[in-house]
């Protein structure tokens, strides 16, 4: 993991507000799951929703990794980085028309969560390639925003309309290639793991599917964010849904590949957030160190009330005190954290906010019109890739220009 000591350089050399990425932690973890999972089919598909920096992306693009794709621009995105067409799944919900024939035409798989598309295809693509997307019904994950399955989801084909599915894909002569399912984000309980695979191995059937080429057990792989989190025995995971997954492989009388679509898992750890506190103040009994971030550069805490661990980088040895931490955007919600216990914070301190890889720069705005801050992709020590920070001039001048406004 990156130093303090070089974050502090960091920010010294680029400002802040800054995100820093470990480009060797995304790949380590990238790795990991080959020793934690023992299927020789396996395939990872890296979900570039968590983070397209493409400089993270290149680095798991040539450790081998896939891309799970949720948008056109995420396709090309991908393409134009050198991922392979094969290496790509697009898996997007309520997609356009035109979005589907913008990404059909590259020849990309596409993953198809509903029988309304499914239908379109088999009387206008009759033929086609295609992956189907169940909805496992099995609830999982660390928010209900991020829970994908169940009844309250708009995610994937009910397991009970298989019988449709299959009579659509007669009709359209598919050739059905994958099937895939998504529990949540962040998933609580290796049962619920355990669980979704069975449902969606329940229907892969020879009779049913018998083209199958993969399975899809989508993502959501769990990482620590607290200090007192326990990281989870993914060896004793990986060996079970290897072991599940070699019983149905041996029923059907033929291997599979297994894929697995993480995004979290991959990159949250390696990422960090340095901002610099500017004011601190005491609100009755509240102190507030306000810092030169806010809540559009990382909502999560906002959204979904995620926690992540901050450091003092330029005092960590001073004596505790609680404080919020709180951003420079004009809302009363603009808080990275609630009465946090962390080392004297004086004004000019560096903060470092940690689990920032995932979720965060990729969900990011410009609310209040402030720019985006500079991100920084370290490998080996060494910084491979910088995206620069615009100036509050090019903000405004970008603006402009899209507008088509001169004055």
């Amino acid at each position: 993991m990156i130093s303090d000591a070089a974050l502090l350089e960091l920010a010294r050399r680029y400002g802040t507000p800054l995100f820093v990425y470990d480009a060797d932690h995304a790949v380590a973890q990238y790795r990991a799951l080959f020793e934690r999972i023992p299927w020789p089919g396996l395939e990872i598909h890296y979900a570039l929703k968590a983070n397209y920096n493409p400089h993270l992306a290149l680095a798991l693009r040539d450790a081998g990794a896939g891309i799970d794709a949720v948008s056109p621009a995420e396709v090309q995105y991908a393409l134009r980085l050198g991922f392979p067409k094969e290496k790509i799944i697009y898996t997007a919900n309520n997609m356009t028309d035109a979005e589907f024939e913008r990404v059909c035409a590259t020849g990309v798989l596409m993953n198809i969560g509903s029988l309304s598309r499914l239908r379109k295809i088999a009387r206008d693509h009759k033929g086609m390639r295609v992956c189907l997307r169940f909805n496992p019904d099995v609830c999982d994950g660390d928010s209900i925003h991020t829970m994908t399955a169940g009844a309250l989801t708009k995610f994937g084909i009910l397991l009970d309309d298989v019988k449709t599915v299959l009579e659509i894909v007669r009709e359209g002569n598919l050739h059905v290639v994958g099937l895939h399912e998504h529990t949540g984000s962040g998933l609580q309980h290796a049962e619920s793991v355990y669980a979704a695979m069975d449902k969606l191995m329940s229907i892969a059937a020879p009779e049913n599917f018998p083209e199958l080429e993969m399975l899809d057990f989508g993502g959501g792989f769990k990482v620590p964010y607290r200090s007192d989190e326990k990281e989870i025995d993914y060896f004793s995971m990986g060996r079970t849904i290897a072991q599940k997954f070699r019983d149905f492989c041996d029923a059907r009388g033929k291997n599979l590949k297994m894929l697995f679509e993480p995004g979290k898992f991959l990159t949250a750890r390696a990422g960090h957030l340095v901002v610099e506190v500017n004011t601190v103040k005491r609100n009755r009994d509240r102190l507030i160190a306000g810092c030169n971030s806010g809540f559009p550069q990382l909502i999560r805490p906002l959204l979904y009330g995620a926690y992540h661990r901050i450091d003092n980088l330029s005092n960590p040895g001073g004596a505790p005190f609680l404080y919020d931490v709180c951003g420079n955007i004009c809302e009363t919600g603009d808080r990275f954290a609630e009465q946090r216990e962390l080392p004297e914070i004086r004004e000019y301190d560096l903060l470092a906010i940690r689990n920032a890889g995932a979720y965060c720069y990729s969900m990011g705005g410009v609310y209040n019109l402030r720019p985006m801050p500079t991100e920084v992709t370290v490998s080996e020590g060494k910084v491979v890739g910088v995206r620069k920070r615009l100036s509050d001039d090019a903000l405004a001048d970008q603006i402009f220009k899209e507008c088509d406004i001169v004055l």
